[in-house]
């Protein structure tokens, strides 16, 4: 891992990065909108839980096929 790999979002978790988290909060963000969070293999479900029982969540993608959308 160098200083320029992206780490897991989750609180204290300093693993690289295997999957992007997009979502959105409704009630501030554009329908378009994407907010991005990272995540290590080990938080990818508790953070998708997260922001699904919120309804923010609108995609998983492994971070290589990550593509932000316009205006993200």
């Amino acid at each position: 891992m160098t200083d320029e790999t992206p780490i897991c979002s989750a609180k204290g978790c300093r693993a690289a990065s295997v999957w992007v988290l997009a979502w959105n909060n409704p009630k501030i963000h554009t329908p378009q909108r994407r907010k991005t969070w990272l995540a290590c293999e080990e938080h990818r479900e508790h953070l998708s839980q997260f922001l699904g029982v919120r309804g923010f969540l609108k995609d998983v993608v492994k971070f290589e096929e990550w593509e932000a959308p316009e205006g993200a």
